[in-house]
């Protein structure tokens, strides 16, 4: 017992005693908080995939399939991701409202939460883009110049200059993106609807589609400023260089007449 209590004594033991009682603490918390956390996850993902399989059932089965294998009115989903949902789903689009030959932007019936586990549902069925985080997709940090080069470069072609759209053959177009949310522009860029290309990462970096999308929202944010002075509606060199062609050969013909009638009139004088 002496011998007890004078360890206990001891200077360093409070110190040792505070040490074994801070290690056995953290081992308890690594042991246990963490599979709390992820088992909780894990339910809340496996509700949410119940609860969309459910929408899915409802809303989409009919065209692509009750395990979303595709049906001849509707194209497979399996690997599509959740992206591809939140996107199509939260624009409206889906559910098709009726067949043609491009389903256009609505008004979408669904909620943010039941888009979620429409979402989380099909991204069960297959591996695919995720639905993008608010960092990927914001301004902060992004080359509006370099976006607006590689817009020129990979999408003008279809949406014209700033994005104000076009038309394509057999009924298709290229839709106008002013006013669409940044989020759904990266998601569009990333798989591809309908008659777009999808562009992975491999051919624009997630910062590539960052800094077009900053190009975007800089170019249709101010309706009232416009650098180059009147904008033509956005569309481009063509409309611009046609306006040019038609109104200013039409003026010097329009002087060419008057100085000829002036010319014919003072020689008559």
């Amino acid at each position: 017992m002496k011998k007890l209590s004078a360890r206990r004594r001891h200077p360093l033991a409070a110190l040792v005693v505070l040490l074994f009682a801070l290690a056995v603490t953290g081992g308890l918390y690594a042991a246990f908080a963490p599979a709390d956390k992820a088992q909780a996850d894990d339910t809340a993902q496996s509700l949410a995939i119940k609860e969309g399989k459910k929408l899915f059932a409802v809303g989409c089965a009919s065209c692509h399939g009750t395990g979303g294998q595709g049906t001849s009115d509707g194209p497979s989903l399996v690997g599509v991701g959740a992206a591809a949902v939140d996107f199509q789903v939260a624009t409206g689009r889906m559910p098709a409202q009726q067949p043609g030959a491009q389903v256009p932007r609505k008004k979408n019936i669904y909620s943010q939460a039941e888009i979620d586990q429409l979402a989380a549902y099909v991204a069960s069925l297959g591996a695919g883009p995720s639905v993008p985080g608010k960092e990927q997709y914001s301004k902060d940090g992004a080359d509006i110049a370099k976006g607006g080069e590689l817009f020129r470069t990979n999408c003008a072609q279809c949406h014209n200059f700033t994005g104000k759209g076009g038309a394509l053959t057999n009924g298709k177009f290229a839709p106008a993106l002013d006013g669409v949310d940044p989020k759904h522009i990266y998601e569009a860029m990333e798989t591809g609807p309908q008659n777009m290309p999808s562009f992975g990462d491999g051919s624009l970096s997630q910062s590539n589609k960052k800094d077009i999308v900053a190009y975007l929202g800089e170019v249709n944010g101010d309706k009232t400023a416009s650098p180059g002075g009147m904008e033509l509606g956005g569309l481009g060199p063509v409309s611009e260089g046609l306006f040019g062609y038609i109104f200013g050969l039409g003026a010097l013909v329009a002087v060419a007449i008057w100085v000829a009638a002036r010319t014919a009139k003072a020689k008559k004088s």
